[in-house]
């Protein structure tokens, strides 16, 4: 009888963590005219049994060389600090080590083994849409860890 009484109490410990869903960035008419980096908060709401999380990430809206809305990470992907976009200097400085990007997250020096991280993003009834993943630090390649 008391079966069903633990595996109610135990079932959220043993489900795994939901994944992270698609997270608004703003409206397109209001990302389209940006001609520099811009940086976004976006909230992210994960449920890990019976906790909900739910946190902001900073991100940046870029276009691409095909003049499309991207999104790049804000995580620098050498030690994980923030990296913040020098308009002075036209690009993004890490403050940690001084990596340094070019606009478009391509690495242009420093210790970082590659380029800032893009995210996968959609534009769904005109609003741009990122789905924000984690990437293991300290390596040449990109690997998603969360």
């Amino acid at each position: 009888m008391c079966v069903p009484l633990i595996r109610l109490v135990l079932h959220p410990l043993l489900r795994s963590t939901t994944p992270v869903a698609w997270c608004d960035v703003g409206t397109v008419d209001e990302l389209v005219s940006i001609n520099t980096p811009t940086r976004k908060i976006v909230l992210m709401e994960q449920r890990d049994g019976w906790r909900k999380v739910v946190s902001e990430k900073a991100i940046y809206v870029i276009k691409d060389a095909g003049g499309q809305l991207a999104v790049l990470s804000s995580v620098c992907p050498h030690l994980g600090c923030s990296v913040p976009w020098v308009a002075e200097k036209n690009e993004f400085v890490c403050p940690c080590h001084i990596g340094r990007f070019a606009s478009d997250g391509k690495l242009l020096g420093g210790p970082p083994p590659r380029g800032m991280d893009h995210l996968e993003s959609r534009v769904e009834n005109g609003v741009l849409q990122v789905h924000y993943q984690y990437f293991r630090q300290l390596v040449s390649f990109k690997e998603v860890i969360g």
